[in-house]
């Protein structure tokens, strides 16, 4: 064993040791820079109850767990692979004689959940726990699960930042220890950008003032990939002795072990790095950090079934850490991209994983542990009802679950890959097609970004994929072709049978161009490509990736899929319905035929109007929305409404109402049943009106109708008049006033108790007086009126006493 420098946390390792001998669980409480990561494991090598057991210790991330083995076998004066060694997604260093491996959560979930026992293994290491991944719960719930056959397995969870009381009390009050850490002074520097500028121009600036006023390497903290991109362009000419490193999680190992070394003798390293660097890796050199304090952190969307990467700002906690950088190994300085008032305003730390993400795989997980209630296991935080809820319909619709929520045979098979249960079961049903190869390389092409390029079109860089022979490449077709042969294997298949596998993992992402580049997926998403890509012009797409917000959202991996293959694969899951619909410009009802699959319409044609009583119900409550008075009311039907109507109103309920605004209430159900096997209004005769009129008034309140208000006025000059019960001041006579000489009893309706309002008319029908009084007009001013009309009309006759006079429908009386 080579010799090392002291760390912190050597003071804190015959406290643990003892802890550990004395009991299976601890809890480790030290901040970053402390040594915990690649002490602590190789302290406890030498532990009685290791025995022959391997210790496990769980990291985060697959750079950190590389970087953590590698620096173990260094301080043993080995290669990684022989007394440490790491197992990671795409490259496992292992070997007979390893008795640590440094693995990722995800690989270790696999691991316990093939093994309950955890046979072989004397202790598990939970690092980094503050960042509460799933996998990080996951992994620790079944592990504590698992000492009820396991009692001498020793769990260690270790943290930077964590509530070390809360943890222990989740494992049973257990000993915490803590460090108290190593921690050069750094001196805090904030910057407030320019409201009107990019983070990266603000980045780029700090970064070149850095350069002039500090000495040493710069680690600059960046959201995500495109922002890291755009700083490395504008960094590239900062100096000759000056190298930039992007490090983030997409590289290959070999980039992102390039970014971690040191920098050359002489020379000065930039690392642009998003959150990857946050924690367990030192960076050796580095003591100025630029924190652009922001984050890019995945977001699930229950109602889309996507993860969507939401920008924010960082943790009070994240930026303590990043800070924190700067001081490892000397004293250094941070630069914060902020006001300093902000920094109270930041949340204390990040939200736990499991309430943020996708619930599918740990659903399954869980399922093949024999659970179906999440409450059944120990969490620090509960997985949400709906999350959980949305999971469990998602594995129920893959088949991976039965209706009470267990595993079935097929779920058994999909939990064996570390795959998203929808690409699990994409492979599982190509196998049935024997064309597991294919899509197992597919899935791992989605799963890898950077795999073939970067392009949209995930069938160009599939194919771009087949015929990359490197390393990473070899990789990747090693591991697909590892999990084709765990669900049976098969031959790469045809190229252009991609679609088909991509469909069933992800049926809801099936997308119908609308235009323009625009896209509508089958759950109601819509979405948007450039139009100068090539598959910006395919009628339809299976989306495997998505950015943005729902109102804008862009497709950044997909593959085109023709007509045919979404009628042969979701055959089961196209509904075909006929909708109908009431078409105001033409005042018909409207039936259509539509074939959908969710939101995508694949068909949707004219046909005949199959349902004859629903039909009738729009086409009423279509006719109630024109207006009532659209309908072909003859004129005695018209005065039938209005008299009824008057009724309803003077007298009360027992008549009914039967004006414009009341026959459109309730979609105008009164009209259904006389309309059964009609679909225009212009078919809707008066015969229909008449019929309908006669339910709502029957025969025996017409006939007091007719008693209490008489539909005509018989004038003394022996002429029948309609009366007008929808004018607005009451029922109107309107006659000529010649019609009504010898009158001396003003005309009234309802048995005498009710006076018409009376207009008397001109020989041209011309109003020339209204009265209730038409005894009083006689006596009064009928003089000028008469006066008046002799000068208008002197062929007609106008006497001086009306009431003496012979009423005439004529110009003069017959004698």
């Amino acid at each position: 064993m080579t010799t090392r420098e002291v760390l912190p946390i050597d003071e804190a390792l015959p406290d643990l040791r003892s802890a550990l001998a004395a009991g299976t669980r601890a809890v480790l409480v030290a901040p970053p820079g402390a040594g915990k990561t690649t002490v602590v494991p190789l302290a406890l090598l030498d532990a009685p109850w290791r025995g022959d057991g391997k210790i496990v210790m769980l990291e985060p991330r697959r750079l950190a767990a590389r970087a953590a083995a590698r620096r173990m076998a260094q301080t043993l004066g080995e290669d990684v692979g022989a007394t440490v060694g790491y197992r990671v997604r795409l490259d496992t260093m292992v070997s007979a004689k390893t008795k640590i491996e440094v693995v990722t959560e995800g690989v270790f979930t696999r691991m316990v959940i093939d093994d309950p026992e955890l046979s072989g293994i004397a202790a598990v290491l939970f690092d980094e726990f503050h960042e509460r991944s799933l996998d990080g719960d996951l992994g620790l719930a079944l592990t504590l699960d698992a000492t009820a056959l396991r009692d001498d397995l020793r769990i260690l969870v270790m943290s930077a930042t964590l509530d070390g009381a809360a943890v222990a009390g989740l494992l049973g009050d257990v000993p915490v220890i803590e460090s108290q850490g190593r921690a050069y002074p750094v001196e805090t520097r904030h910057v407030v950008p320019d409201a009107n500028e990019r983070v990266e121009q603000s980045v780029v600036a700090t970064a070149r003032r850095a350069l002039r006023e500090d000495t040493g390497s710069i680690l600059v903290f960046l959201p995500g990939q495109a922002e890291i991109r755009r700083v490395a362009e504008a960094l590239a000419g900062a100096g000759p002795d000056i190298d930039v490193a992007p490090l983030y999680g997409q590289l290959t190992p070999a980039e992102q072990d390039r970014a971690i070394q040191p920098a050359t003798i002489g020379r000065r390293k930039i690392v642009l790095a998003t959150a990857i660097a946050q924690t367990s890796l030192t960076i050796e050199g580095v003591r100025i950090v630029i924190d652009a304090g922001l984050a890019r952190l995945p977001v699930y969307e229950p109602d889309t079934g996507f993860m969507r990467l939401v920008t924010r700002r960082v943790s009070r906690a994240s930026a303590d850490q990043r800070r924190g950088r700067a001081g490892r190994t000397e004293p250094g300085v941070c630069y914060r991209l902020w006001h300093e008032g902000q920094t109270a305003g930041l949340a204390p730390f990040d939200p736990p994983e499991i309430t943020q993400t996708d619930l599918a795989g740990f659903v399954l997980d869980l399922a093949g542990w024999g659970v179906t209630d999440p409450s059944a296991l120990q969490f620090r935080d509960p997985p949400p009802a709906p999350a959980w809820s949305e999971a469990v319909a998602l594995l129920q619709a893959l088949e991976a679950l039965d209706d009470e929520g267990r595993v079935t045979a097929h779920g058994r098979l999909l939990a064996k890959l570390p795959l998203h249960p929808r690409l699990g079961h994409m492979i599982a049903r190509a196998a049935d097609e024997n064309a597991a190869d294919a899509a197992a390389l597919l899935a791992v092409l989605i799963g890898e970004p950077g795999l073939g390029g970067n392009g949209v079109d995930l069938a160009a860089r599939y194919d771009r994929l087949r015929r990359d022979s490197s390393k990473r490449a070899s990789e990747a077709k090693a591991l697909a072709a590892r999990w084709a042969r765990s669900v049976g294997g098969g031959r790469a298949g045809d190229p252009n049978g991609l679609a088909r596998h991509l469909a069933r993992a992800l049926p809801d992402r099936i997308a119908q161009s609308t235009g323009g580049g625009r896209f509508r997926l089958a759950n109601g998403r819509q979405a948007k490509l450039d139009e100068t890509e090539g598959l910006s012009r395919a009628p339809h797409l299976v989306v495997a990736d998505m950015t943005g917000n729902a109102s804008s959202s862009f497709i950044r991996a997909a593959i085109a899929i023709d007509r045919a293959t979404i009628e042969e694969v979701m055959a089961a899951q196209i509904q075909t319905t006929t909708d109908m619909a009431f078409d105001a410009t033409a005042k018909a009802v409207r039936a259509r035929r539509q074939r959908r699959l969710g939101a995508v319409r694949l068909d949707d044609i004219p046909t005949a109007l199959d349902d004859p009583l629903a039909a009738a119900q729009m086409l009423a409550e279509g006719i109630a929305g024109l207006g009532i008075q659209k309908l072909p009311w003859t004129r005695d039907q018209r005065t039938l409404r209005e008299r009824a109507s008057f009724l309803a109103l003077t007298i009360g309920e027992d008549w009914p109402d039967l004006s414009d605004a009341a026959l459109a209430r309730d979609e105008a159900a009164w009209l259904v049943p006389h309309i059964v096997g009609l679909g225009r209004l212009d078919q809707i005769t008066p015969d229909h009106l008449s019929a309908a009129l006669f339910d709502l008034l029957p025969w025996g309140l017409r006939v007091e109708i007719d008693t209490l208000l008489p539909s005509h006025f018989d004038a003394p000059s022996g002429s029948r008049v309609p009366i007008d019960y929808g004018a607005e001041n009451g029922p109107v006579l309107a006659i000529r006033v010649q019609e009504l000489f010898g009158l001396d009893i003003h005309p009234s309706i309802a048995k005498g108790k009710l006076p018409l309002l009376l207009s008397l008319l001109s020989p041209a029908h011309r109003p020339i007086q209204t009265t209730r009084d038409l005894p009083g007009f006689w006596r009064g001013s009928w003089k000028d009126v008469a006066k008046d009309l002799k000068g208008r009309y002197p062929k007609h006759y106008w006497p001086d006493d009306p009431l003496a006079a012979q009423a005439t429908n004529r110009a003069k009386p017959r004698n």
